[in-house]
């Protein structure tokens, strides 16, 4: 038999599940467990595991297949919670079990926890996105927005300064103040003078 090089694997799906099925059985036992099974008296290996609590999952116990059933069939995730109901367990669950509070309500108390969360009314706002101002509302992926928004470098701001073009202007627009400007200002066109 020829013995493969660690370069020369196989990748696929079918080989991945091949060697899995190696490890663990269909019946979802883990053939390579040496443990005897957990049920007191029981001397039959233990390669069914079950969670020992709720609280530590990562926990479990060892049973052999007749005592991994009876378990199952008494396990109830909830028997150890009473306060909370299924319902509040998913809701809950939602948000990874953490609690969540809001960020503004109409209660008096909501509205004075978080004194920064209302810092546009100490100045005078009455509403956070007048802040904003006048582009509030305007789309900065709009074409129109974009040129507003851009500032020039000290050398265009000079060369349109020259040209005698204004901020709102096109390119088109400012290439026509151009060649306006080149025809009247040409040398060829008055006698060579530079002036």
């Amino acid at each position: 038999m020829r013995r493969r090089t660690p370069l020369e694997f196989d990748i696929s799906v079918s080989a991945d599940k091949k060697k899995r099925a190696r490890a663990r059985g269909m019946s979802g036992a883990v053939e390579t467990s040496s443990r005897k099974c957990d049920q007191a008296g029981c001397e039959k290996p233990g390669k069914y595991r079950a969670p020992k609590s709720v609280d530590n999952p990562d926990e479990f116990h060892w049973f052999c297949l007749d005592h991994v059933r009876a378990f199952n069939q008494k396990w109830n995730f909830f028997d150890a919670a009473a306060a909370p109901s299924p319902d509040e367990q998913v809701q809950a669950d939602g948000v990874w079990g953490r609690a969540t509070k809001p960020f503004s309500g109409s209660s008096e108390k909501l509205r004075n926890a978080n004194p920064e969360g209302r810092a546009w009314h100490r100045f005078g706002f009455d509403d956070p996105h007048e802040l904003l101002g006048d582009k509030a509302t305007l789309n900065p992926a709009s074409p129109t927005a974009r040129s507003s928004q851009r500032r020039l470098p000290p050398t265009e701001r000079k060369a349109l300064d020259i040209l005698g073009a204004k901020d709102d202007m096109t390119k088109a627009e400012i290439r026509k103040v151009y060649k306006a400007l080149v025809k009247d200002l040409h040398p060829d066109t008055n006698s060579g003078s530079r002036a």
